[in-house]
């Protein structure tokens, strides 16, 4: 058995929209489906009928309504009216699909994955906005198993996709995170902390496609479809929110568009502007270059001093977002080290973002840092390693 129980590093603060889903999810199970599971079918329903003819049809031939009879409870038939069928199609149901629950193990191991990466996604969203793509992309998740079942009269319930658009967002936004997961094998039973891209690699590559792909999109009770549109919709969505951070224009420097030179001519002015020290300028003309046309218009080390000088000044959002377009601009070659220590220092002490300023921390120390910027960086990781929920001995 291989079960992730945890992660690190996590965010200050109480998850409390993570939670709160949770906690959604569990009330529903209890006081809705529970007692139903129990209760017997109630033959004077009227979805009785329509629930034989359109479930027994796809049973195993020689199933007969005696013992479809037997296996029947009032929860199928609420499921039958508000679980998503792709065959019959609707909003109300696009929606309460998300909040329904096969069983109390299906209930457990989908809350069980949004405990443990909820926290970290929710933190880098914000509350609302969690919830919100929690439900967008679950629904992107329901309509993608749809596509490849379209004629199917089966219920699909549970909450996995939508919290496999959660997992999209964080394969994306935390690729150092580390989870633990529990490895019980016969006798041998053991906790291994394991990169959180392998981790989540494997759920959606061994546990998902590769199922999805030998059953064709019937996935034997599994809806191997939805749990991977609803990862590659948190994928994309978390892709265009990183590239709008990055093409944003900060506040204190929104004063309208550059229209009296080209980018290159601007690039050329803002290098000059920068090795005089006039620095204030200097920020004034590169963010009036539209994002999208000043790629590399800057030489890498003059981008890093306007970044620095920025920071400086107390110039946090502008300062981050010159530093990761410099990432952007310059994936290899000097000043990746200052600039994913730096962007991470903003990060972790001007934004409280310990998780997201864990990733930039651990890239500077794989490009070779000078001795008192690595101490910088590791006197920052141990802060992150300090506020964790679970105590640990190193984050790196």
């Amino acid at each position: 058995m291989f079960l992730p129980i945890g992660d690190e590093p996590n965010p200050r603060g109480t998850p409390f929209f993570t939670y709160t889903l949770i906690a959604i999810n569990v009330v529903v199970f209890v006081l809705i489906s529970l007692p139903r599971m129990t209760q017997s079918a109630d033959t004077a329903d009227p979805a009785f009928q329509d629930y034989l003819d359109v479930v027994g049809d796809s049973l195993p031939p020689g199933t007969t309504e005696d013992q479809l009879l037997q296996g029947m409870s009032s929860y199928d038939l609420f499921v039958f009216h508000y679980g998503y069928r792709p065959v019959d199609p609707s909003l109300l149901t696009l929606v309460t699909s998300m909040f329904l629950h096969g069983g109390l193990w299906h209930l457990l191991g989908n809350m069980l994955f949004l405990w443990i990466y909820g926290d970290n996604v929710e933190h880098r969203l914000g509350g609302i906005a969690f919830v919100v793509w929690y439900l967008v992309t679950g629904a992107a998740a329901t309509l993608f198993h749809a596509a490849f079942a379209s004629d199917s009269p089966v219920p699909l319930v549970g909450a996995s996709g939508a919290i496999s658009g959660v997992l999209g967002f964080y394969f994306l936004w935390f690729p150092h995170n580390r989870v633990r997961v529990l490895i019980f094998l016969f006798f041998f039973i053991r906790v291994f902390m394991l990169p959180a891209r392998v981790v989540l690699g494997f759920y959606i590559v061994f546990s998902n496609i590769l199922p999805f792909l030998v059953a064709q999109g019937e996935g034997g009770g599994v809806a191997h479809g939805a749990h991977i549109g609803g990862f590659l919709a948190g994928l994309a969505v978390a892709f265009v929110i990183d590239r709008r951070e990055i093409l944003s224009r900060p506040a204190e420097y929104r004063d309208g568009s550059d229209r009296s030179s080209s980018p290159k001519t601007k690039g050329e002015a803002i290098a000059e502007a920068v090795n005089e020290g006039r620095f204030e300028q200097a920020a004034q003309m590169y963010f009036q270059i539209p994002a999208a046309r000043a790629r590399r218009r800057l030489p890498p080390d003059v981008s890093i001093a306007l970044a620095s000088w920025l920071a400086e000044k107390s110039h946090a959002r502008a300062a981050l977002t010159v530093y990761q377009r410099h990432l952007r601009d310059f994936p290899t070659g000097p000043g990746l080290a200052e600039a994913h220590a730096q962007a991470g220092l903003l990060q972790l002490h001007a934004f409280d973002e310990p998780t997201a300023a864990y990733q930039h921390l651990v890239d500077a120390l794989d490009h070779d840092p000078s001795p008192a910027l690595e101490r910088r960086v590791r006197t920052a990781l141990a802060e992150i390693a300090a506020v964790q929920k679970f105590p640990v001995r190193r984050l790196h």
